[in-house]
């Protein structure tokens, strides 16, 4: 049986109509899938920023005990600590302003607590209490969580980015309104995350 012209054209029709469904189909499912993977990633930043901000109270605690502390420096961690719980960012606004602003709240608690363990270092009975070591190695275990994390993260936002920035992949994004990501930049002079030095010559 011959197929006219006109049948010939409507199954060559149907066919590129499948072919860009399929194409549409799989390029969306894959931002979707790209763009779980950051919010999981996303979630594991802050589960790790918590972990260190819940173990921030304890460890004031145990620092306020020793003999004529200075309080203007517990104040200042308790401060920034609850200026940097305070920052919250919805997985779907991780654009690159949301993520300096939480970085920006970590980082000063992250210098707040420095200034508390230089402080520290002029309290021996604090470098004996063994209730303060186990705080301090909690804290340098959450410190190096963070600064996996935020690789993970990084690595995952960089993949969602490019399948977003590229063509054609680009012009899906634009349809269905997928965004850029924002990265964690690191500090000035430093290749890691702020970190926290407990080093008392031990």
């Amino acid at each position: 049986m011959k197929l006219s012209k006109g049948w010939i054209a409507l199954i060559v029709i149907v066919g590129l109509i499948f072919i860009l469904g399929t194409w549409m189909s799989g390029t969306y499912n894959g931002m979707v899938t790209k763009d779980e993977a950051v919010a999981k990633a996303w979630s594991q930043v802050e589960n790790v920023y918590q972990r260190r901000a819940d173990l921030i109270p304890n460890l004031v605690k145990t620092v306020e005990g020793a003999a004529n502390f200075e309080k203007s420096t517990l104040k200042e961690v308790m401060a920034a600590r609850a200026s940097a719980t305070s920052v919250k960012i919805d997985p779907t606004h991780l654009n690159e302003s949301n993520i300096a602003a939480f970085q920006k709240a970590q980082d000063g608690l992250s210098s707040a607590l420095s200034r508390l363990m230089v402080v520290v270092e002029r309290y021996p009975e604090l470098k004996a209490n063994q209730n303060f070591l186990e705080l301090q190695a909690q804290l340098e275990g959450t410190e190096n969580r963070i600064s996996v994390e935020r690789g993970k993260f990084n690595d995952e936002v960089n993949g969602y980015n490019n399948v977003i920035r590229h063509f054609p992949g680009n012009i899906m994004a634009v349809m269905f309104s997928f965004e850029k990501k924002g990265y964690f930049q690191a500090q000035a002079g430093a290749e890691k995350a702020p970190g926290v030095s407990f080093d008392f010559g031990k």
